[in-house]
């Protein structure tokens, strides 16, 4: 299961705004590479949805059917906003519902690069 903590407002590449629910998964524990310590985490994912403000705001809270899992795609660069870090990422979360069979693995997700991701066309209320 899945729960969505936030709204987030996007612009579509027309220019129309909508809004876009932000999912988090189950805690995981992750030990890092650096120190072998354990630190709790959760990975997190977006779905552009056709809410109106309301409704989308009277989601947050609920629970969907699913995961979110870990898929490859182009490297990109991520900046830490604190320290000024540049990390460069070959993945990105995506939210794969119970109703998905079931790959072999993470792996046999289709690769796609941040630019190809496009926003779905709103219809006119």
């Amino acid at each position: 299961m899945v729960r969505i903590i936030k709204i987030e407002k996007r612009q579509s590449e027309d220019g129309r705004e909508f809004n876009s629910l932000i999912i988090q998964g189950g805690v995981e524990m992750v030990q890092s590479k650096e120190t072998g310590n354990f630190y709790a985490t959760a990975r997190k994912a977006s779905i552009t949805s056709t809410f109106d403000d309301e409704t989308a705001q009277g989601l947050i809270g609920q629970e969907i059917p699913g995961r979110i899992e870990k898929a490859k795609c182009d490297p990109y660069e991520v900046i830490n906003q604190d320290t000024g870090e540049v990390t460069v990422l070959h993945h990105r979360y995506v939210y794969v519902s119970e109703e998905t069979p079931v790959a072999g693995s993470q792996e046999e997700h289709t690769t796609i690069s941040p630019e190809e991701v496009r926003f779905p066309q709103m219809a006119e209320a």
